[in-house]
Order: C-alpha cells, then structure tokens, then sequence
C-alpha cells in the first residue's frame, strides 16, 4: 500500500495502516461536555480529521470524480500561439490610415489546422476563420460582415483599435501555470482546461471506500417479505446512494439483528473492507443500543448528543482503526445528519477541504414557533415566487418529505417566532453535493 498523504496538523507517523494515522482522540470531547452544539460538533471534527487516502495517477479522460493530491502545472499555453476570434479578414493594424481601410487581398486563407504559410506583407489582408492562428504580421482582424471584397482588393471601416477580435498566446493558460488547487474535486467541467494545458495524467487521491451497516430486528430488506412485526430498510439503501452520489465507493454490510456479535462481525467486515462506516440505529443509549454499546467496550467511542433536530444521538468512534459515525434510526434524522456531519467528514478523509454548506435567505411561506436549545433543520421547497415552504410534517419518520423536499431551512438554536415574509435561511441540497 501506498504512503498516503496527511493534509493536518497532525504529524505523519511511519505506521503501515493509512487510517491509523488519524489522531487516537480525533473524536473526543472535551471533559464535562453534554450537550454539544452543532457549530462545536463541526470544527472539532475538522480540526481532529485528516487525509487517509492513497495516491495514484490516473488519465486525464478517466479523472472526473477524483480529488487532486496536488497542482497540475500546465506544459503548453492555450491558445499555443495567437489566433483570430472570429471570420473575416486579418492585417497590420499599423497599414490602416484614416477612416476607412482597402487593402490588397492576399491569395489563400488561413483556417484552423491549416495556418497561412509564410509572413503577410505590409499593406496586405488574408481571409481567415475563426480559431485560425495569426500569420506573422498580422495583429488584427475585422468581421466578415463588415467587409466587402472587390477586384482583388478588400475594404472596411478602420478598427477602432489594434488587436481587435484577436486572442493572444496564452491568454488562458500560460504554460508553468499552476492549474487548480490541490484537494480541488475534478468535474467534468475541469477536463478542458486540463486537455488545453497539455496534461496527460494527474495525481489524484483514491475514491474512499466507504461501508454502510443497519441494525434493528425490526427491519428486513427490500426484497423481502415483512413479518408482521418488521419494517423495510429505508436507511441503507439511502446512505449507499449518498456514498456513491458524493463520489466515493459504497460498501453494503447488511442489516444486522439486535446481537452483539452479527454486529461485531459485520463490523470487522467493515474495517477491512472500507475507509470509514456508517451505521444507523443503536446509536444511542437505550436498552437495544447495541451499536453503541459494542464501540464503548471493544472500540474507541465518543457518544456525542448535538443540540440538533432532527438527530441528537451521534456515536463518533473508531473500530479496528476505522473511523465510525453512528448515524440516528430514524430516516429523516439519519439523512440530515449524514449532510451536516457525515460528508464533510468523508470529505475532510478524501483529500477534500472541509466543506460548508451554502445557503441564502428567502422569505418564509410558513409560521413556526421554535423553542430554544437545538438548531433545526426542516425540510423545504422552494416555491416559484421565491419564497420557501416546510414539509407539513417534523415527523423524523416520514419519508415522504423527503422526497417532497428540494432542500432544508436551517433555524438556529435560539428560540424564534417565524411568521409569513420572514427571511429564513434555505440550503438546496446541490449544496450538500447532491
């Protein structure tokens, strides 16, 4: 295995297992901690988290979706060499005297691929089209349709400046130019600028794997007959979709029963098959909390509850080295808090920069009372008049706001009194890179 590269304050270590390199109390809470709030979760974990991924090379074609482990450096300028904007007609500037221009036309064209062999001479214009490279000696170039060609000869009004719908050497990328940043995430929209630059291949972080386990005798899968006491897996197939949506390789570990060992077990799988596990339900502190229970005494545990709805219950740990987020039961409140907490997590893991959601303000289309104490985040729409409503429902279980819902309306912990025409913040979820 390659060393892999650590983007923290936290020194690397010569020790074989790249997860191992993370801060034995990256997820530990400061003493007499209870509640946590939302803001302290976050940078805590920013602050312990660090890069855990390998390094490889891949080709330019094949890179969309990787994250950069460093700063390509571009080896041929774009455009290589100086080249007319549009059809028409290129010259010296310095051969049009007064108002209006007739210059001898010279024979041939230049066209892209095709340049115009030889220098133009003085006092002379050449057809040229669009993308075409500047023969020397010429420094402009006027529009086709404000040309007109006659006996040999062609005539215009006079540029009003040299260089006009000319695009110069290097005027995008010069070659040694650094191209985006390391920990930049490649989009298909990078591709250009990385195939005009001259680059080849690029050195990118591996795709994180990443293992999704659901516990709870109550559920049963998808494809499965429920008894009358057990209810579908909404969960897993959610969060293995999140996985892959965010760009990182899923790992489905089944829904474990209610047992500590299926749950250990299921575990190990875990920590020798993936990068980082998500677990949801058992996350909390009940009598069936076996998710818990099992990172308290064979793991390293950190039993966070956020001042946060939906959620609260988040079991921060590590198991055999492999980092762990115990995400709640319920489906709302284990998709809102795989958003805030477990992407910029996987993200920090990847070889990305924390991420943060962006948000704006927008008129409220609802009423709410909110208490103090927990920051919300409700499901929303956003409406065509520009204003945002709320799902009907702050149920944690239904599902159906969910698919309802275009993105969230985060309230702070403050109590509050919203009433129609109230600016509130909306985050849409291509915000949480979905």
């Amino acid at each position: 295995m390659n060393d892999r590269q650590v983007t923290s304050e936290i020194p690397q270590r010569p020790d074989p297992s790249p997860k191992a390199r993370l801060a034995p109390d990256c997820f530990s809470l400061p003493p007499g901690v209870d509640w946590l709030p939302v803001e302290d979760a976050l940078d805590r974990l920013r602050r312990g988290l660090s890069t855990i991924a390998d390094i490889k090379t891949v080709p330019v074609s094949d890179a969309a979706g990787y994250v950069l482990a460093n700063s390509p450096v571009a080896r041929r300028a774009s455009p290589p060499r100086n080249n007319s904007a549009v059809d028409g007609y290129g010259f010296a500037y310095s051969s049009v005297v007064g108002d209006e221009a007739r210059l001898r036309l010279a024979p041939g064209r230049a066209a892209p691929g095709h340049p115009w062999p030889g220098p133009l001479e003085a006092g002379h214009a050449v057809k040229i089209l669009t993308g075409a490279f500047l023969p020397e000696g010429v420094d402009t170039v006027v529009l086709d349709e404000y040309s007109s060609v006659h006996n040999g000869f062609v005539s215009f009004a006079a540029p009003r400046r040299q260089g006009g719908n000319a695009r110069m050497a290097g005027e995008d990328i010069r070659k040694g130019d650094r191209l985006f940043k390391h920990g930049q995430r490649i989009r298909a929209n990078c591709i250009a600028t990385l195939v005009a630059a001259g680059i080849e291949q690029v050195e990118v972080f591996e795709r994180l794997k990443v293992a999704v386990l659901s516990t709870g005798d109550e559920l049963c899968n998808p494809t499965d007959i429920p008894g009358s006491h057990q209810i579908y897996d909404a969960n897993r197939p959610m969060l293995l979709s999140l996985v892959a949506r965010w760009g990182f390789s899923p790992v489905d570990l089944g829904c474990a029963d209610d047992r500590m060992g299926d749950i250990r077990k299921r575990l190990d799988a875990g920590a020798r098959q993936a990068d980082m596990i998500l677990t949801s339900g058992g996350a909390s502190a009940g009598d069936e909390d076996h998710v818990s229970r099992l990172l308290s005494t064979e793991g390293d545990l950190e039993f966070w509850r956020i001042a946060l709805k939906p959620g609260r219950p988040l079991a921060a740990a590590k198991w055999r080295g492999t980092p762990v987020l115990g995400l709640p039961g319920n489906p709302i409140a284990a998709f809102v808090c795989s958003l805030i907490f477990a992407r910029p997590v996987l993200c920090r893991l990847s070889g990305e920069p924390w991420t943060s959601p962006v948000g704006f303000k927008v008129p409220a289309a609802f009423e709410k009372s909110k208490k103090e104490g927990r920051r919300e985040f409700l499901r929303a729409r956003l409406k065509a008049d520009g204003s945002v409503d709320v799902f009907r429902s702050e149920g944690s279980g239904l599902t159906t706001g969910l698919a309802w819902s275009d993105g969230l309306v985060e309230l702070d912990e403050p109590a509050m009194k919203i009433r129609r025409g109230d600016l509130v913040r909306y985050i849409p979820y291509g915000s949480f890179g979905l």
